[in-house]
This record gives C-alpha cells, structure tokens and sequence, in this order.
C-alpha cells in the first residue's frame, strides 16, 4: 500500500495529467482534491487526445476508482458534459466507480457571470487573468459561509432556501455594481434539479471511502491542478488561483489524515511556462521563446490561450520542492529543448542589487526580479525514441543532474514526448523502500 500526491511545479501545465496517467497504472483511487474546471489535463494514449477538466484521468481504467474531494469546486454541467463525452468513446461512467464528494460546493451561473463581470472592470495591469470558470467566486462564497454543496441538492428545501438567498444578493451586486441583469431564481432551480437528478447517485463522503480503501491496503493516487506558484497562499498574489495548490490540500481537500502519505511527486517542465497575467522572471521575448512555444505545443488546454515560455526557474522549482516536501521530479517535455545549443537556468534573482533565493511575497519586488542565469550546453539529438536514461545524450543527463543539484531532489520519470510510451519511469513512488 502506498499514497502518493501529484503536484505541479510551476505555474501549471507541467504535463501532471500524464504523468497521472502513467501512474495510475499502479493505483487502484484516483483522487482529484481542489480546483475545478479550470484546469485542464491533457493526455495522449495511443494516438487518442484526451482532456480532462473535472474527472479524475484514472477513469480511462475500468478498474480504477476515481473521486472528487470536497476541495474542489464543481460545474455540474461541465461534469455531465465530460462524462457524456466518455460514454462516446466506450468508456461509461457509473456510480460504482466514480465519487462525488456530498461537500464540493457548486459552481452556480451566478459565479461564471460575476467572475466575468470583475475581470472585465478591472482596469490593465490589474487584470488576474482568470479563466473566467466561475472558480473564485465559489470559493469565495464557500469562505463567505454562503456556499451551495453538492449534498445540498439532495435535500430540496434547503437548496431552495440557499438558492433564493444567493440569488437575491448575487443579482444586487451585478445590477447595481457592474449594471448587469438579475438572475432568474427559477431557472437556476429548475436546470440544477436536473442536475441532482443525474448527479445524485455518485454523491457520497469521499473521506470515508478513502480510508476504507487505504485499510484495504490499495494504493491511492492525489491528482493536483494548476502549480505551486498559483497557490493562493504561496503563489505570485494576487495572480494565482483560489485554491491551495500545494501537497498539503491533498489532505484538506479530500479529508485523508496526513501520517498516510508516503509520497510526493512535482511535476517539472523542462523550461517554464505561464497563461495569463503576473510575473515571470524567465519568460522570453525572443525566437527562442518562440520556438519553445511551437515545440511545445505551448496552448492551454482549458483556455485556448497561447502560453508564455522561458528558461527553466530554479528558484520556482526549489521553492515547489520545499513548499510540496517533494520526495521525487518528474522532468517532462525535455524534448522540446533538443536542437539548442546553450541552455540557461535561473539560480537567484537580483532586484537594485538585492540578491533573493525566493520568489518575493511582496509583488512589486516580484515583477521587477532579474533572474540571474547559469548557462550549461545543450543538446542536437532528438531524444523523442529514447527509452533508457543510458541513451540519452550527455548533455541532457547533465541538464537533469543540475536540476536534481539545484532542488536537491531525485528524478523519478523523465518525459521526452506527450505520449504514455515516451517516458522513462526511474524510481516508482507506490514501491515502498
């Protein structure tokens, strides 16, 4: 038995929804923890192209349980669209297999329209970059103690009663702050009594499960969305998700007792990449960035939007490392840095002479850091075939030795293509040593 929480690194799309995917081989649960659909996993098996915004990607295994803990916030109509979009492909989801915790608060329309709103009358430079999802506001309420939960629309009366209240006070804020349109009580209520018609039976107490399974001796698996740098205490504030991010909401936002994790992979991109506003100390501007970005395939998966791409931060990855208590990396899309002939990592920042091993809380201090580069040859091969850490070229066996140095810290996979074979699995996390 062993449980083991994946994270992100970065500022997100690190590649965790393969990395998941390989992993899951080993695991019997597959656990989403906080988040919602604003995150996106993408996987490639096979040659097929899967995205996953809510669903756990164990799903894809007619053997695996998968369930969402009540650190995430849900979109039911995404959920029911995402499953509807498996059953398409021969893979059914039912309720023998896939749990809703009765404590995921509900991402109502109300959340998606205000999100808009806010983002839209902020004036440029102060715009977060949100996807827009509705994910803030829902957690904003659920923190305001005014949140709708998934259990909630099982029991009619109180649905109506919280519903009417929020939509009341919901319609006020968008009619007089931002000169929208009120919301309409009955068709919310009538489209998410539907809802719980067709979500009610995967509902249930996601911590029980859980530790059911864990005193059966099954290995579980904690999937994180976004990265450590968008988490909203230890992150570039205020340009980070709503969520903990970090290893230690795997716990929190599924309601598993800590003493039982045994691991904790970070999911680490090669280079660094970012969607939307806030700092980036590496990001470049030039063909090199460019070209990372045409590599890489650099477009998120939830927003469509084209992703910054810079030199590889060391700074970030070993403040991931500390934050998470990493126990192994997983170094992906090492590929995409074929054909270059010097590569650059960020070892410390510099700001008016002031040298910092840290992202800066302060945000000012963190959009004006210089990062201070070392720079180690690069590599011509293309190492997408490779299949052996002994094949690869010199050069990219020190590229991942310096990483290893710098977040003193293991690799345990290494990725040089998106699909499931193009990976090199060192050290697996669910064989207890």
């Amino acid at each position: 038995m062993a449980n083991v929480v994946v994270v992100g690194t970065q500022w997100g799309d690190e590649g965790k929804g393969k990395i998941v995917d390989l992993l899951t081989h080993h695991a019997d649960y597959v656990v989403r923890f906080q988040g919602g659909n604003n995150a996106g996993h993408t996987l490639v098996v096979e040659g097929k192209k899967y995205v996953f915004h809510l669903i756990p990607s164990g799903i894809l295994y007619e053997d695996k349980q998968c369930l969402i803990g009540n650190g995430v916030v849900l979109d039911p109509g995404v959920l029911l669209s995402e499953m509807a979009e498996l059953n398409t492909h021969g893979l059914p989801v039912t309720p023998e297999r896939f749990t809703i915790s009765e404590n995921a608060h509900l991402i109502m329309p109300y959340h998606c329209a205000l999100d808009g709103a806010s983002e839209a009358n902020k004036k440029e430079g102060a715009k977060i970059g949100t996807t827009g999802r509705g994910i803030g506001p829902c957690y904003g309420d659920k923190i305001l103690r005014s949140g709708i939960k998934c259990g909630d629309l099982l029991d009619t009366e109180l649905f109506k009663e919280k519903l009417s209240e929020n939509v009341g006070k919901k319609s006020e804020i968008m009619t007089k702050l931002y000169g929208g349109t009120p919301f309409n009580y009955e068709d919310i209520y009538s489209q998410y009594m539907e809802f719980a018609e067709r979500l009610g039976p995967y509902m249930g107490n996601v911590s029980m499960k859980l530790d059911e399974g864990r005193k059966a001796g099954k290995h579980i698996l904690f999937e994180g969305a976004q990265g450590t740098q968008l988490d909203i205490d230890h992150g570039t504030y205020p340009f980070v998700t709503s969520s903990n991010v970090v290893a230690g909401n795997a716990c929190t936002g599924s309601g598993f007792g800590p003493a039982h994790i045994d691991a904790v992979v970070g999911i680490l991109k090669a280079y660094t990449t970012r969607v939307g506003e806030g700092p980036f100390p590496t990001e470049l501007f030039d063909d090199v960035g460019a070209g990372m970005q045409q590599r890489g395939g650099e477009i998120g998966a939830t927003t469509g939007r084209t992703r910054r791409c810079g030199w590889l931060d060391g700074i970030v990855a070993q403040d991931a490392t500390r934050l998470n208590g990493i126990t192994g990396l997983a170094i992906t899309k090492l590929d995409v840095l074929s054909g270059m002939d010097s590569l650059k990592i960020a070892t410390a920042y510099e700001v008016n002479g002031t040298k910092y091993h840290a992202m800066p809380g302060n945000i000012k201090k963190a959009q004006a850091v210089k990062p201070v580069y070392e720079e180690i040859p690069g590599w011509q091969e293309d190492i997408s075939s490779v299949r052996s850490v002994d094949d690869l070229p010199q050069a990219t066996r020190d590229y991942v030795k310096r990483i290893e140095d710098i977040t003193e810290t293991p690799a345990m996979l290494l990725s040089v293509g998106p699909d499931r074979a193009e990976t090199m699995l060192l050290d697996n996390p669910f064989e207890k040593k």
